[in-house]
Protein backbone atom coordinates (compact mmCIF):
# COMPACT_ATOMS: atom_id res chain seq x y z
CA UNK A 1 0.00 0.00 0.00
CA UNK A 2 1.29 3.36 -0.66
CA UNK A 3 2.35 5.63 2.08
CA UNK A 4 0.22 8.91 1.89
CA UNK A 5 2.31 11.95 1.42
CA UNK A 6 1.69 15.69 2.62
CA UNK A 7 2.86 19.00 1.59
CA UNK A 8 4.89 20.97 4.41
CA UNK A 9 5.55 24.56 3.97
CA UNK A 10 8.11 26.33 6.36
CA UNK A 11 8.88 29.54 5.50
CA UNK A 12 9.81 29.99 1.62
CA UNK A 13 10.45 26.14 2.02
CA UNK A 14 8.01 23.67 0.49
CA UNK A 15 8.76 20.11 0.94
CA UNK A 16 6.43 16.52 0.89
CA UNK A 17 6.91 13.68 3.99
CA UNK A 18 5.13 11.09 4.42
CA UNK A 19 2.43 10.60 6.74
CA UNK A 20 3.49 9.78 10.53
CA UNK A 21 6.42 11.97 10.02
CA UNK A 22 7.04 13.65 13.53
CA UNK A 23 7.38 17.78 13.55
CA UNK A 24 10.99 17.07 15.13
CA UNK A 25 12.11 15.33 12.22
CA UNK A 26 10.57 17.52 9.62
CA UNK A 27 12.25 20.45 11.25
CA UNK A 28 15.83 19.17 11.65
CA UNK A 29 16.91 20.97 7.85
CA UNK A 30 15.65 24.06 9.20
CA UNK A 31 16.76 23.80 12.49
CA UNK A 32 20.75 23.40 10.91
CA UNK A 33 20.57 26.82 9.15
CA UNK A 34 18.89 28.66 12.71
CA UNK A 35 21.41 29.75 15.39
CA UNK A 36 18.60 28.24 17.91
CA UNK A 37 16.49 25.17 17.97
CA UNK A 38 12.91 24.87 17.20
CA UNK A 39 11.08 23.89 20.83
CA UNK A 40 7.27 23.78 19.79
CA UNK A 41 5.86 24.33 16.51
CA UNK A 42 2.32 25.69 15.16
CA UNK A 43 1.07 23.67 12.86
CA UNK A 44 -1.70 25.66 10.73
CA UNK A 45 -2.29 27.68 13.70
CA UNK A 46 -2.22 25.13 15.93
CA UNK A 47 0.58 24.60 19.06
CA UNK A 48 1.97 21.07 18.78
CA UNK A 49 4.74 19.50 20.43
CA UNK A 50 7.42 18.44 18.23
CA UNK A 51 6.98 14.31 19.02
CA UNK A 52 3.13 14.76 16.97
CA UNK A 53 2.97 13.53 13.50
CA UNK A 54 2.06 15.04 10.06
CA UNK A 55 -1.45 13.76 9.05
CA UNK A 56 -2.30 16.48 6.62
CA UNK A 57 -0.58 18.77 4.57
CA UNK A 58 -0.10 22.18 6.43
CA UNK A 59 2.09 25.01 7.10
CA UNK A 60 4.89 24.93 10.55
CA UNK A 61 5.80 27.99 12.32
CA UNK A 62 9.14 27.45 14.57
CA UNK A 63 8.96 27.98 17.89
CA UNK A 64 12.27 29.23 19.81
CA UNK A 65 13.58 29.96 22.98
CA UNK A 66 13.28 33.58 22.35
CA UNK A 67 9.75 33.12 22.11
CA UNK A 68 7.62 33.37 25.31
CA UNK A 69 5.49 30.00 24.72
CA UNK A 70 9.19 27.99 23.75
CA UNK A 71 10.88 29.55 27.08
CA UNK A 72 8.03 28.27 29.22
CA UNK A 73 8.48 24.76 27.84
CA UNK A 74 12.27 24.95 28.50
CA UNK A 75 11.44 25.47 32.05
CA UNK A 76 9.44 23.27 32.49
CA UNK A 77 11.00 20.26 30.82
CA UNK A 78 14.18 21.48 33.11
CA UNK A 79 12.18 20.64 36.21
CA UNK A 80 11.43 17.54 34.82
CA UNK A 81 15.01 16.78 33.72
CA UNK A 82 16.38 18.19 38.02
CA UNK A 83 13.52 15.73 39.47
CA UNK A 84 14.29 12.57 37.70
CA UNK A 85 18.42 13.50 38.48
CA UNK A 86 17.31 14.10 42.75
CA UNK A 87 15.44 11.07 42.76
CA UNK A 88 18.14 8.75 40.87
CA UNK A 89 20.96 9.84 42.85
CA UNK A 90 19.35 10.19 46.01
CA UNK A 91 17.31 7.20 45.61
CA UNK A 92 13.68 7.34 45.67
CA UNK A 93 14.02 5.96 49.30
CA UNK A 94 15.07 9.13 50.71
CA UNK A 95 12.87 11.78 48.81
CA UNK A 96 9.60 12.07 50.45
CA UNK A 97 8.92 15.56 48.50
CA UNK A 98 11.16 18.20 46.09
CA UNK A 99 9.02 21.51 45.97
CA UNK A 100 9.52 24.68 43.24
CA UNK A 101 8.83 27.53 44.83
CA UNK A 102 9.58 30.32 43.29
CA UNK A 103 11.58 32.40 41.06
CA UNK A 104 15.26 33.76 41.85
CA UNK A 105 16.37 35.69 39.16
CA UNK A 106 16.12 33.78 35.85
CA UNK A 107 16.35 30.43 38.13
CA UNK A 108 13.65 28.29 40.41
CA UNK A 109 14.27 27.95 43.81
CA UNK A 110 13.64 24.02 45.27
CA UNK A 111 13.60 22.17 48.48
CA UNK A 112 14.22 19.04 48.92
CA UNK A 113 12.31 16.78 52.07
CA UNK A 114 13.60 14.15 53.07
CA UNK A 115 16.95 12.13 53.88
CA UNK A 116 19.06 14.03 51.87
CA UNK A 117 21.89 16.22 52.53
CA UNK A 118 21.81 19.27 50.00
CA UNK A 119 25.31 20.22 49.75
CA UNK A 120 27.59 21.10 47.15
CA UNK A 121 28.53 17.51 46.49
CA UNK A 122 25.22 16.41 46.22
CA UNK A 123 24.41 19.01 43.85
CA UNK A 124 27.41 18.34 41.82
CA UNK A 125 26.49 14.64 41.11
CA UNK A 126 22.92 15.78 40.39
CA UNK A 127 24.00 18.03 37.89
CA UNK A 128 26.66 15.63 36.13
CA UNK A 129 23.72 12.96 35.47
CA UNK A 130 21.33 15.48 33.83
CA UNK A 131 24.69 16.42 31.82
CA UNK A 132 24.50 12.68 31.41
CA UNK A 133 20.78 12.76 30.66
CA UNK A 134 21.18 15.77 28.16
CA UNK A 135 24.08 13.87 25.65
CA UNK A 136 21.56 10.97 25.90
CA UNK A 137 18.56 13.18 24.33
CA UNK A 138 16.08 10.94 25.98
CA UNK A 139 12.88 11.38 24.45
CA UNK A 140 9.97 12.96 26.72
CA UNK A 141 7.49 11.01 26.19
CA UNK A 142 3.43 12.29 26.79
CA UNK A 143 0.65 9.52 27.59
CA UNK A 144 -3.06 10.41 28.10
CA UNK A 145 -4.90 8.62 31.27
CA UNK A 146 -8.24 9.13 32.47
CA UNK A 147 -8.77 11.62 35.59
CA UNK A 148 -9.35 8.78 37.97
CA UNK A 149 -6.19 6.74 36.36
CA UNK A 150 -4.28 9.74 36.82
CA UNK A 151 -4.95 10.56 40.85
CA UNK A 152 -4.18 6.98 41.80
CA UNK A 153 -1.13 7.30 39.98
CA UNK A 154 -0.33 10.18 41.32
CA UNK A 155 -1.34 8.36 45.16
CA UNK A 156 0.94 5.72 44.44
CA UNK A 157 4.29 7.95 43.78
CA UNK A 158 2.95 10.22 47.48
CA UNK A 159 2.10 13.15 45.23
CA UNK A 160 -1.07 14.15 47.32
CA UNK A 161 -0.73 17.77 45.84
CA UNK A 162 -1.38 16.05 42.12
CA UNK A 163 -3.59 14.08 43.51
CA UNK A 164 -5.88 17.07 45.69
CA UNK A 165 -5.54 18.74 42.51
CA UNK A 166 -7.58 16.64 40.14
CA UNK A 167 -9.91 15.97 42.41
CA UNK A 168 -11.47 19.17 41.24
CA UNK A 169 -10.40 18.53 37.77
CA UNK A 170 -13.78 18.47 35.45
CA UNK A 171 -11.12 17.21 32.01
CA UNK A 172 -12.04 13.47 32.18
CA UNK A 173 -8.40 13.04 30.57
CA UNK A 174 -5.02 13.71 31.95
CA UNK A 175 -1.69 14.27 30.49
CA UNK A 176 1.10 12.26 32.16
CA UNK A 177 5.04 12.91 31.24
CA UNK A 178 7.71 10.69 31.35
CA UNK A 179 11.56 10.45 31.40
CA UNK A 180 12.88 7.17 31.67
CA UNK A 181 11.26 5.68 34.35
CA UNK A 182 9.65 8.97 35.83
CA UNK A 183 6.46 10.35 35.62
CA UNK A 184 4.67 13.76 36.49
CA UNK A 185 2.15 15.94 35.46
CA UNK A 186 3.16 19.64 33.62
CA UNK A 187 0.72 22.00 33.18
CA UNK A 188 1.83 23.24 29.59
CA UNK A 189 3.99 21.59 27.01
CA UNK A 190 7.35 19.87 26.67
CA UNK A 191 10.61 19.80 24.62
CA UNK A 192 11.07 16.67 22.45
CA UNK A 193 13.60 15.04 24.35
CA UNK A 194 16.48 16.07 26.86
CA UNK A 195 19.30 16.54 24.36
CA UNK A 196 17.58 20.47 24.21
CA UNK A 197 18.23 20.78 28.07
CA UNK A 198 21.85 22.04 27.24
CA UNK A 199 21.77 25.32 29.41
CA UNK A 200 21.37 25.20 33.41
CA UNK A 201 23.76 25.45 36.71
CA UNK A 202 22.90 24.45 39.99
CA UNK A 203 23.89 26.20 42.99
CA UNK A 204 22.89 25.67 46.91
CA UNK A 205 21.12 28.73 48.43
CA UNK A 206 19.22 29.14 51.87
CA UNK A 207 17.66 25.91 52.88
CA UNK A 208 17.44 24.39 49.08
CA UNK A 209 19.02 24.72 45.48
CA UNK A 210 18.48 27.40 42.52
CA UNK A 211 18.14 25.45 39.02
CA UNK A 212 19.94 28.86 37.04
CA UNK A 213 18.23 29.07 33.27
CA UNK A 214 18.90 31.28 30.57
CA UNK A 215 16.83 34.43 30.09
CA UNK A 216 14.64 34.51 27.13
CA UNK A 217 16.31 37.08 25.49
CA UNK A 218 19.90 35.54 25.41
CA UNK A 219 18.78 31.83 25.72
CA UNK A 220 22.33 30.73 24.76
CA UNK A 221 24.04 32.45 27.70
CA UNK A 222 23.90 31.23 31.41
CA UNK A 223 23.90 34.69 33.65
CA UNK A 224 25.57 34.67 37.01
CA UNK A 225 23.29 33.25 39.79
CA UNK A 226 21.34 37.06 41.20
CA UNK A 227 19.84 36.64 43.97
CA UNK A 228 17.01 39.54 45.54
CA UNK A 229 17.08 39.42 49.05
CA UNK A 230 14.39 41.17 49.75
CA UNK A 231 12.14 39.57 47.73
CA UNK A 232 13.03 36.20 48.67
CA UNK A 233 12.19 37.09 52.41
CA UNK A 234 9.02 38.59 50.97
CA UNK A 235 7.94 35.26 49.22
CA UNK A 236 9.01 33.27 52.23
CA UNK A 237 6.56 35.38 54.58
CA UNK A 238 4.02 34.87 52.60
CA UNK A 239 4.68 31.47 52.23
CA UNK A 240 4.36 31.17 56.30
CA UNK A 241 1.10 32.48 55.78
CA UNK A 242 0.00 30.02 53.42
CA UNK A 243 0.84 27.40 55.24
CA UNK A 244 -0.89 28.43 58.63
CA UNK A 245 -4.28 28.80 56.31
CA UNK A 246 -3.49 25.24 55.48
CA UNK A 247 -3.51 26.57 51.60
CA UNK A 248 0.24 25.99 49.81
CA UNK A 249 -1.29 24.79 46.48
CA UNK A 250 -4.59 24.78 44.05
CA UNK A 251 -6.22 21.51 45.37
CA UNK A 252 -5.75 22.74 48.85
CA UNK A 253 -7.55 25.98 47.88
CA UNK A 254 -10.25 23.93 46.63
CA UNK A 255 -10.75 21.95 49.36
CA UNK A 256 -11.40 24.70 51.23
CA UNK A 257 -14.09 26.04 48.64
CA UNK A 258 -15.66 23.03 48.83
CA UNK A 259 -16.07 22.90 52.23
CA UNK A 260 -17.37 25.92 53.02
CA UNK A 261 -14.10 27.24 54.65
CA UNK A 262 -13.48 30.05 52.13
CA UNK A 263 -14.94 33.44 54.10
CA UNK A 264 -12.40 32.32 57.06
CA UNK A 265 -9.36 32.05 54.59
CA UNK A 266 -10.28 35.70 53.14
CA UNK A 267 -10.60 37.59 56.40
CA UNK A 268 -7.51 35.64 57.32
CA UNK A 269 -5.75 36.94 54.26
CA UNK A 270 -6.71 40.29 54.75
CA UNK A 271 -6.13 40.45 58.59
CA UNK A 272 -2.61 39.34 57.65
CA UNK A 273 -2.29 41.60 55.15
CA UNK A 274 -3.56 44.50 57.44
CA UNK A 275 -1.12 43.67 60.05
CA UNK A 276 1.96 44.12 57.66
CA UNK A 277 0.21 47.46 56.46
CA UNK A 278 0.08 48.45 60.02
CA UNK A 279 4.07 47.05 60.89
CA UNK A 280 4.99 49.51 57.55
CA UNK A 281 3.69 52.56 59.29
CA UNK A 282 5.14 51.90 62.82
CA UNK A 283 8.71 51.32 60.76
CA UNK A 284 7.74 55.14 58.95
CA UNK A 285 6.58 56.58 62.31
CA UNK A 286 9.72 55.31 64.24
CA UNK A 287 12.25 56.63 61.43
CA UNK A 288 11.15 59.99 62.17
CA UNK A 289 11.87 63.33 59.64
CA UNK A 290 9.61 60.84 56.93
CA UNK A 291 7.99 63.62 54.55
CA UNK A 292 7.78 61.44 51.10
CA UNK A 293 6.45 57.64 51.22
CA UNK A 294 7.97 56.82 48.20
CA UNK A 295 5.60 53.56 46.44
CA UNK A 296 6.64 51.82 43.07
CA UNK A 297 5.23 48.28 41.77
CA UNK A 298 5.06 46.66 38.36
CA UNK A 299 0.95 47.03 37.07
CA UNK A 300 -1.35 45.84 38.68
CA UNK A 301 0.31 45.25 42.04
CA UNK A 302 -2.65 47.14 43.93
CA UNK A 303 -0.06 50.41 44.91
CA UNK A 304 -3.57 52.65 44.73
CA UNK A 305 -5.05 51.33 47.26
CA UNK A 306 -1.98 50.38 48.88
CA UNK A 307 -0.60 53.95 49.60
CA UNK A 308 -4.65 54.77 51.28
CA UNK A 309 -4.95 51.79 53.08
CA UNK A 310 -1.22 52.89 54.77
CA UNK A 311 -2.41 56.51 54.88
CA UNK A 312 -5.13 55.07 57.44
CA UNK A 313 -2.31 53.74 59.44
CA UNK A 314 0.06 56.60 59.18
CA UNK A 315 -3.21 58.53 60.61
CA UNK A 316 -3.55 55.95 63.21
CA UNK A 317 -0.33 57.09 64.12
CA UNK A 318 -1.73 60.78 64.77
CA UNK A 319 0.27 61.88 61.03
CA UNK A 320 -1.80 63.68 58.18
CA UNK A 321 -1.33 61.79 55.57
CA UNK A 322 -1.66 62.89 51.29
CA UNK A 323 -2.14 60.07 48.76
CA UNK A 324 -0.95 61.39 45.50
CA UNK A 325 -0.38 59.89 42.42
CA UNK A 326 2.78 60.60 40.66
CA UNK A 327 0.90 60.11 36.95
CA UNK A 328 -0.17 63.48 37.60
CA UNK A 329 3.45 64.49 36.83
CA UNK A 330 3.40 62.85 33.56
CA UNK A 331 4.22 65.76 31.04
CA UNK A 332 1.82 66.96 28.34
CA UNK A 333 0.99 64.23 26.39
CA UNK A 334 3.02 65.77 23.10
CA UNK A 335 5.76 65.73 25.04
CA UNK A 336 6.19 62.06 25.64
CA UNK A 337 9.31 60.05 24.72
CA UNK A 338 8.37 57.71 22.20
CA UNK A 339 9.41 53.90 21.73
CA UNK A 340 11.64 51.85 19.14
CA UNK A 341 8.08 51.24 17.42
CA UNK A 342 7.07 54.89 17.52
CA UNK A 343 4.78 54.54 20.58
CA UNK A 344 4.30 56.84 22.96
CA UNK A 345 6.30 55.37 26.06
CA UNK A 346 4.38 56.26 29.22
CA UNK A 347 6.54 53.73 31.65
CA UNK A 348 9.90 55.70 30.60
CA UNK A 349 11.43 58.05 33.36
CA UNK A 350 11.82 61.20 31.00
CA UNK A 351 7.81 60.73 30.58
CA UNK A 352 7.60 62.24 34.25
CA UNK A 353 8.11 66.16 34.49
CA UNK A 354 11.39 65.89 36.89
CA UNK A 355 12.03 69.02 37.15
CA UNK A 356 8.39 70.15 38.05
CA UNK A 357 8.24 67.18 40.73
CA UNK A 358 11.42 68.70 41.56
CA UNK A 359 10.23 72.01 42.46
CA UNK A 360 6.54 71.21 43.88
CA UNK A 361 8.28 68.54 46.54
CA UNK A 362 11.12 70.67 47.66
CA UNK A 363 9.09 73.85 47.87
CA UNK A 364 6.53 71.57 50.18
CA UNK A 365 9.55 70.75 52.44
CA UNK A 366 10.41 74.05 52.71
CA UNK A 367 7.27 74.75 53.91
CA UNK A 368 5.64 76.54 50.81
CA UNK A 369 2.01 76.20 49.82
CA UNK A 370 1.91 74.77 46.35
CA UNK A 371 -0.39 73.90 44.07
CA UNK A 372 -0.51 70.40 42.72
CA UNK A 373 -1.44 69.05 39.25
CA UNK A 374 -4.00 66.94 38.40
CA UNK A 375 -3.34 64.98 34.58
CA UNK A 376 -6.31 64.67 32.71
CA UNK A 377 -6.02 61.39 30.73
CA UNK A 378 -8.27 62.34 28.26
CA UNK A 379 -6.63 65.40 27.15
CA UNK A 380 -3.32 64.11 27.48
CA UNK A 381 -2.48 67.29 29.53
CA UNK A 382 -1.90 68.50 33.16
CA UNK A 383 -4.41 70.58 35.03
CA UNK A 384 -4.96 72.62 37.58
CA UNK A 385 -7.82 73.07 39.71
CA UNK A 386 -7.23 75.00 43.00
CA UNK A 387 -5.81 72.15 44.98
CA UNK A 388 -3.41 73.68 47.27
CA UNK A 389 -1.17 72.08 49.82
CA UNK A 390 1.20 72.92 52.57
CA UNK A 391 3.06 70.88 54.91
CA UNK A 392 2.58 70.88 58.63
CA UNK A 393 4.92 69.57 60.93
CA UNK A 394 2.23 66.36 61.06
CA UNK A 395 1.47 66.08 57.31
CA UNK A 396 3.17 63.39 55.18
CA UNK A 397 3.11 62.58 51.58
CA UNK A 398 2.43 59.13 49.82
CA UNK A 399 3.17 59.04 46.65
CA UNK A 400 2.77 56.04 44.48
CA UNK A 401 4.22 55.67 40.46
CA UNK A 402 6.50 53.04 38.53
CA UNK A 403 9.06 54.96 39.25
CA UNK A 404 9.21 55.56 43.04
CA UNK A 405 12.29 53.88 44.43
CA UNK A 406 14.25 55.26 41.04
CA UNK A 407 16.88 58.73 42.65
CA UNK A 408 16.51 59.54 38.98
CA UNK A 409 13.10 61.30 40.64
CA UNK A 410 13.62 62.38 43.66
CA UNK A 411 17.35 62.67 43.83
CA UNK A 412 16.66 66.51 45.15
CA UNK A 413 15.06 65.35 48.54
CA UNK A 414 17.02 64.73 51.38
CA UNK A 415 17.65 60.66 51.86
CA UNK A 416 16.25 60.94 55.53
CA UNK A 417 13.10 62.87 54.72
CA UNK A 418 11.98 59.33 51.97
CA UNK A 419 10.93 55.87 52.87
CA UNK A 420 10.61 53.58 50.13
CA UNK A 421 8.21 50.62 49.55
CA UNK A 422 8.32 47.91 46.97
CA UNK A 423 4.96 46.03 46.03
CA UNK A 424 4.12 43.57 43.85
CA UNK A 425 1.46 40.73 43.69
CA UNK A 426 4.02 37.72 44.47
CA UNK A 427 1.62 35.01 43.63
CA UNK A 428 2.54 32.15 46.51
CA UNK A 429 0.23 29.66 45.57
CA UNK A 430 1.49 26.75 43.16
CA UNK A 431 -0.71 24.66 41.10
CA UNK A 432 1.00 21.72 42.61
CA UNK A 433 4.51 20.84 44.37
CA UNK A 434 6.20 20.49 40.75
CA UNK A 435 4.01 23.45 38.72
CA UNK A 436 4.17 26.92 39.91
CA UNK A 437 2.27 30.06 39.06
CA UNK A 438 3.92 32.60 37.76
CA UNK A 439 3.52 36.31 39.22
CA UNK A 440 2.80 37.50 35.98
CA UNK A 441 -0.11 35.01 35.32
CA UNK A 442 -1.75 36.88 38.17
CA UNK A 443 -1.10 40.56 37.30
CA UNK A 444 -2.30 39.85 33.97
CA UNK A 445 -5.59 38.49 34.96
CA UNK A 446 -5.88 41.23 37.08
CA UNK A 447 -4.88 44.35 34.64
CA UNK A 448 -7.07 41.97 32.56
CA UNK A 449 -9.89 42.17 34.68
CA UNK A 450 -10.19 45.92 35.66
CA UNK A 451 -9.57 47.85 32.23
CA UNK A 452 -12.38 45.54 31.12
CA UNK A 453 -14.57 46.87 33.74
CA UNK A 454 -12.97 50.97 33.99
CA UNK A 455 -11.98 51.43 30.88
CA UNK A 456 -13.74 48.85 28.52
CA UNK A 457 -10.50 47.42 27.21
CA UNK A 458 -10.89 43.89 25.97
CA UNK A 459 -9.16 41.17 27.29
CA UNK A 460 -7.32 40.78 24.04
CA UNK A 461 -6.08 44.63 23.61
CA UNK A 462 -4.38 43.87 27.50
CA UNK A 463 -2.97 40.33 26.34
CA UNK A 464 -1.50 42.34 23.12
CA UNK A 465 0.14 45.31 25.26
CA UNK A 466 1.29 42.86 27.84
CA UNK A 467 4.88 42.13 26.46
CA UNK A 468 5.33 46.18 26.09
CA UNK A 469 4.13 46.73 29.53
CA UNK A 470 6.90 43.99 30.86
CA UNK A 471 9.60 45.51 29.07
CA UNK A 472 8.79 48.37 30.52
CA UNK A 473 8.96 47.15 34.16
CA UNK A 474 12.29 45.44 33.66
CA UNK A 475 13.90 48.46 32.30
CA UNK A 476 11.81 51.30 35.07
CA UNK A 477 11.17 49.09 38.02
CA UNK A 478 12.45 45.80 38.96
CA UNK A 479 16.02 47.14 38.86
CA UNK A 480 15.31 49.31 41.89
CA UNK A 481 13.18 47.28 44.09
CA UNK A 482 16.01 45.92 46.15
CA UNK A 483 16.84 49.40 47.25
CA UNK A 484 13.36 49.88 48.95
CA UNK A 485 13.28 49.75 52.52
CA UNK A 486 10.85 47.36 52.58
CA UNK A 487 8.48 45.32 50.70
CA UNK A 488 5.00 44.14 50.55
CA UNK A 489 3.05 41.60 48.68
CA UNK A 490 -0.31 42.47 47.71
CA UNK A 491 -1.08 38.68 46.53
CA UNK A 492 -4.24 37.23 48.28
CA UNK A 493 -4.32 33.49 48.42
CA UNK A 494 -7.53 33.10 47.10
CA UNK A 495 -7.66 35.89 44.69
CA UNK A 496 -7.62 33.65 41.53
CA UNK A 497 -10.85 32.13 42.37
CA UNK A 498 -12.58 35.34 42.49
CA UNK A 499 -10.98 36.79 39.32
CA UNK A 500 -11.76 33.55 37.70
CA UNK A 501 -15.40 34.43 36.91
CA UNK A 502 -14.43 37.85 35.70
CA UNK A 503 -11.30 36.55 33.68
CA UNK A 504 -13.28 33.66 31.58
CA UNK A 505 -16.38 35.50 29.52
CA UNK A 506 -13.79 37.70 28.52
CA UNK A 507 -11.18 35.56 27.47
CA UNK A 508 -13.88 33.77 25.68
CA UNK A 509 -14.18 36.80 23.60
CA UNK A 510 -10.96 36.54 21.88
CA UNK A 511 -11.87 35.08 17.99
CA UNK A 512 -9.79 31.69 17.25
CA UNK A 513 -8.00 33.63 14.70
CA UNK A 514 -6.15 36.04 16.95
CA UNK A 515 -3.08 36.09 17.61
CA UNK A 516 -3.50 36.57 20.95
CA UNK A 517 -5.68 33.59 21.33
CA UNK A 518 -2.98 31.07 22.19
CA UNK A 519 -2.07 33.62 24.96
CA UNK A 520 -5.91 33.37 25.93
CA UNK A 521 -6.43 29.66 25.62
CA UNK A 522 -3.55 28.96 27.80
CA UNK A 523 -4.88 31.41 30.60
CA UNK A 524 -8.47 29.51 30.39
CA UNK A 525 -6.98 26.27 31.13
CA UNK A 526 -4.94 27.79 34.01
CA UNK A 527 -7.81 29.27 35.43
CA UNK A 528 -10.17 25.83 34.84
CA UNK A 529 -7.91 24.62 38.04
CA UNK A 530 -9.66 26.62 39.96
CA UNK A 531 -13.22 26.40 41.78
CA UNK A 532 -14.61 29.98 41.62
CA UNK A 533 -16.04 31.92 44.18
CA UNK A 534 -18.02 34.88 44.19
CA UNK A 535 -16.71 38.66 45.23
CA UNK A 536 -19.49 39.38 48.16
CA UNK A 537 -17.41 38.21 50.73
CA UNK A 538 -14.88 40.25 49.81
CA UNK A 539 -13.78 43.89 52.67
CA UNK A 540 -14.60 46.98 50.57
CA UNK A 541 -10.64 47.70 51.60
CA UNK A 542 -9.43 44.80 49.96
CA UNK A 543 -6.19 45.71 47.35
CA UNK A 544 -8.67 43.25 45.28
CA UNK A 545 -11.48 45.29 45.14
CA UNK A 546 -9.57 47.68 42.92
CA UNK A 547 -9.93 45.31 40.20
CA UNK A 548 -13.10 43.69 40.62
CA UNK A 549 -14.59 46.57 42.08
CA UNK A 550 -16.69 48.31 44.70
CA UNK A 551 -13.74 49.62 46.38
CA UNK A 552 -14.46 52.03 49.50
CA UNK A 553 -11.55 54.30 47.95
CA UNK A 554 -11.09 56.33 44.51
CA UNK A 555 -9.64 53.84 42.66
Amino acid sequence: MEQKMYQVIIGDSKKSYPEGTSYGEILKEYDAKQELPTILVFANGRLRELHKTLKEDCRLEPVSLTDSIGNKAYKRSMTLLLLKAVYHVAGHENVEKVVLHYTIGSGYYYTIKGNVTLDEAFLSEVKAYMKELVEQKIPIMKRSVSTNEARELFARHGMEDKERLFRYRRSSRVNIYSLADFEDYYYGFMVWHTGYLKYFDLYPYDEGLVLQMPKRDNPTVLPPLEPSPKIFKVQQESERWSQRLGVDTVGDLNECISKGGMKKVMLISEALQEERISKIADQIVERGHVKFVMIAGPSSSGKTTFSHRLSIQLAVHGLKPHPIAMDNFYVNRVDTPKDENGEFDFECVEAIDIALFSQKMTALLNGEQVEMPRYNFVTGKREYKGEFLKLGEDDILVLEGIHGLNDKVSHMLPKESKFKIYISALTQLNVDEHNRIPTTDGRLIRRMVRDNRTRGTSAQATIAMWNSVRRGENRNIFPFQEEADVMFNSALIYELAVLKLYAEPILFQIPEDAPEYMEAKRLLKFLDYFVGVPSEDIPQNSILREFVGNSCFDV
